[in-house]
């Protein structure tokens, strides 16, 4: 394993590219409000073109090039592989058939398999693994479901990290497939009521623009078992909103169908259907997206929702399911001043788990359904938790991590309220009693205070020199918990800090710390970030020689916004599949779904002027400014955050004069934003980030 490194940065070995690749470019200048801007680089947002793809292949060289000189990289691979190589095992869930469930990887399967066992303590047995849906691992299994009477079970796949989803469907008593297959789904699952399920699709994509078109008219289908896809019912769809979203949910006893629709806005609005009732209309609880509000469940009459409607902090409401209107709901557990009221769900016939956020880190708890508190559930340190359980079963299991810890899994008994290990994994040559963790709370910019997470080695001396790898995302209502990443191990074995910071524009302390990161206060978020790494300098834990900055998706505009903002306050910027062009980003597939938080250059003189004061492609410095080091990242199925934005941006970046620090970018092949990426290519990914990275530092890992 490796050792401490040494206190003091040599100079990087390796040079950086004296020339890049001529892009394909032309003399595109749009028009925003009688203000001109010029887009030279708009050929590379067709991504199918002959020169495009030349372009790609031609910078995909140089990354190679560049990467394959590090010394090390082959050994921090080697060195990241191993510390994925442990036991990975979710925390089980007891299923519609009275069997047990859960999924697990041994090491490093590219994806993680299902298992079922008859009674808890069985030998399991494998129900379906997705690494045998492709030789390379880059289908991932995204979802499953299982039918009312437990006879089958619906799955979701994804094909090479795109957001585009099929629908397949196993007997649940043998696991073999069945005929049915549905195409072109997206942001969905699959609801079952009866013989089939409900599920969420476009209408087939232009060949060859699958995925860079614009998504528009989201639809809601109901699929009967042993029926073609082209029989399907169309159940809901909105023509006069095409840029809504709508996914269907059901009630527990599968009488009630909720349709939730977002998109353009905060939150969603809500319907509702009783399916009992012939001829029954849609009941329209929420016809703004101005607040989230779940449903929960219909228990004996009453409509149980989560809800931020008059709670920035959320709270738990009820109705009566024949009259849901907002009029008519009462409050079962207010909003609390003291934390976020972030989740809720059944827990055997008469219970609730109830979620709060306080400070960035989980605290749950066990409540009666009258809304009358039980008892906390206490957890083993500030970290994540993630329940299992159902309204059918007293069984109860959940997962906890932190940054130190990884995935473990308990079973909760509600009578006593004893959590017991169930599972917990070991990663060899890790000791997590050598680390430790703190939250600090900083200052940003206007007198905000900031929370944020430092993960480091015991004895860690603040000589200003210890290597900083500072982490945010800010946006979008998400927040970010602590969460243990194999991948982030070499970081600290090798003496680094890591530093995870909670921005504005996230949902850490509710809807108000949301909004205060979004359109017109987006710069919170960027002096938020910059203020956390001065932060770091001003108490001694580093310098600007020692800071790298990484973010991904909203996080990749993040660091392209705050690296143009401060150049001199970090040594390596990592802007992972980011919002790289905030002038057009709404032009491609649901990227006018972002549009609640960013606002878009069409909305006002007053917005696109914002936008383009901070867009990362369209400020970039040319005037000799040093920047750091700077690796994009992005890859070909991305159809979340189109590689365009960073095609678009590197070309810019590396014609600019920035100066001497290499520019390059690493475009991945059959991968998407992220999710479901295979174990081998998530290792690839991070050993060519840390050599990067250790490298411009001038840091030889031990």
């Amino acid at each position: 394993m490796a050792a401490l490194i040494t206190a003091s940065a040599a100079t990087a070995q390796v040079k950086a590219p004296t020339s890049y690749p001529a892009a394909p470019s032309d003399a595109t200048v749009d028009e925003y409000f009688g203000v001109a801007v010029p887009d030279p680089y708009r050929p590379l947002e067709n991504d199918t073109s002959a020169t495009t793809l030349a372009w790609v292949e031609a910078e995909r060289k140089v990354t190679e090039d560049y990467l394959a000189q590090i010394p090390f990289r082959d050994k921090l691979r080697s060195e990241i592989s191993q510390f994925n190589n442990y036991v990975k095992q979710g925390a089980p869930w007891r299923w519609n058939d009275g069997r047990y469930y859960f999924f697990r990887n041994d090491g490093l399967k590219n994806q993680s398999v299902l298992y079922r066992m008859d009674h808890l303590g069985d030998t399991p047995t494998v129900l379906l693994d997705p690494n045998t849906l492709s030789e390379d691992g880059t289908v991932a299994l995204t979802g499953i479901t299982m039918s009312p009477d437990g006879k089958w079970i619906a799955y979701t796949i994804s094909r090479s990290g795109s957001d585009w989803t099929e629908i397949f469907v196993l007997d649940a008593q043998t696991g073999t497939p069945i005929k049915d297959h549905i195409e072109w789904a997206k942001f969905t699952s699959a609801d079952w009521r009866g013989n089939g399920f409900y599920y969420s699709a476009y209408d087939r994509p232009e060949a060859g623009k699958e995925y860079s078109n614009a998504n528009e008219n989201h639809k809601i289908y109901y699929h009967a078992i042993g029926t073609p896809q082209s029989e399907d019912t169309l159940v809901f769809e909105d023509r006069a909103h095409p840029l809504h979203f709508h996914s269907a949910g059901l009630s527990s006893d599968k009488r009630y169908l909720f349709v939730l629709v977002g998109g353009q806005g905060f939150g969603n609005g809500l319907l509702m259907k009783d399916l009992e009732t012939p001829g029954a209309d849609w009941k329209l609880i929420e016809a703004s997206q101005d607040y989230e509000i779940s449903p929960i469940d219909v228990i004996d009459g009453k409509l149980y929702m989560l809800t931020s409607a008059d709670a920035p902090n959320n709270r738990l409401v009820t109705a009566p399911v024949s009259a849901p209107e907002r009029a008519n709901w009462t409050d079962l557990i207010p909003q609390a001043d003291n934390g976020v009221l972030t989740s809720v769900q059944r827990a055997g016939k008469d219970k609730l788990i109830v979620n709060y956020e306080r400070d960035a880190s989980h605290h749950p708890a066990l409540y009666a359904l009258d809304g009358k508190k039980i008892r906390d559930i206490e957890l083993p340190t500030f970290g994540t938790a993630s329940f299992n359980s159902q309204k059918e079963y007293d069984d109860v299991f959940y997962t906890f991590t932190s940054f130190l810890f990884p995935s473990a899994a308990y079973s909760y008994d509600m009578a006593t309220g004893e959590s017991r290990p169930y599972f917990i994994p070991e990663v060899k040559g890790f000791n997590p009693e050598d680390y430790v963790t703190e939250q600090v709370f900083y200052t940003s910019t206007d007198g905000t205070r900031v929370p944020m997470f430092l993960t480091y080695r015991k004895g860690l001396k603040r000589d200003g020199n210890n290597p900083v790898y500072l982490y945010g995302y800010g946006g979008f209502n998400v927040s970010l918990p602590p969460s243990f990443s194999p991948n982030r191990l070499v970081w600290l074995e090798n003496g680094g800090i890591y530093a995870q910071t909670n921005l504005r524009g996230g949902a850490e302390y509710g809807e108000a710390w949301h909004e205060a990161g979004t359109k017109q206060k987006k710069l919170n978020v960027f002096n938020d970030f910059i203020s956390a790494a001065e932060y770091m300098i001003k108490e001694g834990w580093t310098n600007p020689e020692r800071l790298v900055i990484e973010g991904g998706s909203n996080g990749g505009l993040l660091v392209g916004a705050v690296t143009n903002m401060r150049p001199d306050l970090f040594r390596v910027a990592i802007p992972r599949v980011g919002v790289m062009d905030m002038m057009r980003y709404h032009l491609f597939t649901i990227g006018w779904n972002w549009a609640s938080d960013y606002g878009t250059s069409a909305d006002s003189p007053e917005m696109a002027n914002y936008l383009l004061g901070y867009s990362p492609l369209h400020n970039i410095r040319r005037d000799g400014t040093k920047y750091p080091a700077i690796m994009v990242t992005t890859a070909d199925h991305d159809d979340r955050v189109v590689p365009a934005h960073s095609f678009k941006y590197a070309a810019a970046l590396q014609a600019a004069d920035t100066g001497d620090a290499p520019k390059i970018i690493r475009i991945d092949s059959k991968a998407g934003h992220g999710a479901g990426k295979p174990v081998s290519k998530v290792i690839d990914e991070y050993a060519d980030i840390y050599s990067f990275i250790f490298e411009n530092m001038g840091i030889q890992p031990k």
